[in-house]
This record gives structure tokens, C-alpha cells and sequence, in this order.
């Protein structure tokens, strides 16, 4: 049976890959940064020129959907490795900023 996924397992895999490889070196925050900022822009790529509607229709092409799906996992895998790196808890951040969101922005 497989374990299920959480954000530290997921880390520990990615710093794990790039150990075995011994990329360490590079993965300092400017360079995973870098990289962040590559991958989204490839995930921008897909949606560029797609229409509003056309782009609420992007996972219904399995080949675009695969894109998709690989670019979202490219810059997570590097979000991940640069809150490694930093020490910084990534849900732990979400939640602090969706409460500071929330007073910035209360409902109606």
C-alpha cells in the first residue's frame, strides 16, 4: 500500500534526487528562484494565447493536459526545494498569509 503524500515526504524526495546527483551545489535560493520563474513562465506558455473560455478547457486535451500537469509539478518541485532551502514551511506560510488576506480583504 502507498503512503500518503505530504509536503515534507515530498522534500525529502527531491532533496534526496538531487543528492544523488550531487546538485546540491546549484540549488542555492538565487539559482531555484531562477527556476521557479522559468517553469512558470513555460506553464504561462500553454495559456498565452488560449481564450477565457478555451483556457477553462485546458485539461480536456490529454496531450495539453499532460503539459499542464508536468509544468505544475516543475514549479512546485522547485517551490519546494527553495523553502528547503530557506527553512521556510510552505503551509505554514499559506495559512499566515491567507489570514492576513483575510483581514486585508474581509467579506462583504
Amino acid at each position: 500500500m502507498t503512503e500518503p503524500l505530504d509536503v515534507a515526504k515530498l522534500q525529502r524526495r527531491l532533496a534526496e534526487f538531487a543528492a544523488a546527483r550531487d546538485w546540491q551545489p546549484f540549488h542555492t535560493p538565487k539559482n531555484l528562484v531562477a527556476a521557479l520563474s522559468v517553469e512558470a513562465s513555460e506553464l504561462v506558455e500553454i495559456f498565452q494565447w488560449l481564450t477565457p473560455e478555451e483556457s477553462a478547457r485546458v485539461m480536456d486535451d490529454p496531450g495539453t493536459a499532460h503539459r499542464v500537469t508536468d509544468e505544475i509539478a516543475d514549479v512546485l518541485a522547485y517551490l519546494l526545494q527553495l523553502c528547503e532551502v530557506l527553512g521556510v514551511d510552505p503551509l505554514a506560510a499559506l495559512d499566515a498569509k491567507i489570514d492576513r488576506n483575510e483581514r486585508r480583504f474581509p467579506a462583504p
